[in-house]
């Protein structure tokens, strides 16, 4: 065998064990996913208890407001809601397609977010995900190229799981009953539109900020968010948030339809990079 052969075989030999390498770990990746939307499957409560306005009899008036349009009553209280969405995610100023489905849990539980974004040879796939369980936390953002080429894999440290704990906390909106106060949400007003909502199981993160309209319709959200989505790459508190475009009714839940989300919401750097149209709800 020639030098040329032997050095040729080798290349060859080390790319078929990189190929093997990365379809093992996008293996575990997409099993990781699996396995927390099945935990957070099972937190779905078989019969919830029933909506009653008296549940929010003594909360101010704007969240009375908001329960008259978030959730009719004798609706059961599920607080696990699984979304099916489309829209644009958008990179470097670059829009692309984006087709996504997940499971929202409450604040303290987690979400799986599983998302297909690009077209043809830039179509790339993964997940989100935070879940915490018996005090311990993970979280993840994992994306593949083709099934074949890492593109993001991170996770796993303080800073990534405080950034997704503020996530999960703002997309309650899409889960009204984790909103309750039986459910541990504390509401407090700050202007006759808006108000902050805490959660009790939730600790060390900025609270949701609230904005409705008249008719009791939420349409802004946001929080201070732990994040190194800035020019510097640092990581510190930066508003996240935005938009409700459209609302619907599902199952007795009023929930968004149709958002834009973006980093340094309220600011003249605010520009959105999450478009979306939620296509199906269910609790």
């Amino acid at each position: 065998m020639t030098l040329f052969k032997f050095i040729l075989l080798a290349l060859v030999a080390l790319l078929l064990a990189a190929i093997i390498f990365g379809l093992w770990v996008h293996s575990r990746d997409r099993a990781q996913a699996r396995t927390v939307w099945a935990a957070l499957e099972g937190a779905r409560e078989v019969e919830p208890p029933r909506y009653d306005p008296a549940m929010v009899a003594d909360l101010p008036e704007i969240a009375q407001r908001y329960f008259a349009r978030a959730i009719e009553p004798g609706t059961p209280l599920h607080r696990v809601v699984r979304l099916e969405m489309e829209g644009s995610f958008i990179m470097n100023g670059n829009p692309m397609p984006m087709i996504a489905r997940q499971i929202l849990a409450p604040p303290a539980q987690g979400f799986v977010w599983q998302a297909e974004i690009g077209v043809r040879l830039m179509r790339f796939a993964g997940s989100d995900g935070y879940h915490r369980a018996q005090r311990s936390e993970e979280s993840w953002t994992k994306f593949w190229l083709r099934g074949l080429i890492p593109l993001a894999r991170i996770g796993g440290t303080v800073d990534h799981t405080r950034a997704a704990a503020t996530r999960v906390m703002l997309e309650a909106i899409w889960a009204p009953a984790s909103l309750l106060p039986q459910f541990g949400a504390q509401w407090v007003q700050t202007g006759p539109d808006s108000a902050e909502v805490r959660f009790a199981d939730t600790q060390g993160i900025a609270p949701m900020q609230i904005t409705l309209n008249a008719e009791g319709n939420p349409v802004e959200v946001w929080a201070l968010r732990w994040t190194d989505a800035n020019p510097e790459r640092v990581h510190r508190l930066q508003p996240f948030g935005g938009r409700m475009l459209e609302m619907g009714r599902y199952q007795g839940f009023l929930v968004p339809m149709q958002v834009e989300l973006g980093n340094m919401w309220g600011t003249p750097d605010y520009a959105p990079f999450f478009l979306a149209t939620i296509t199906s709800v269910e609790f």
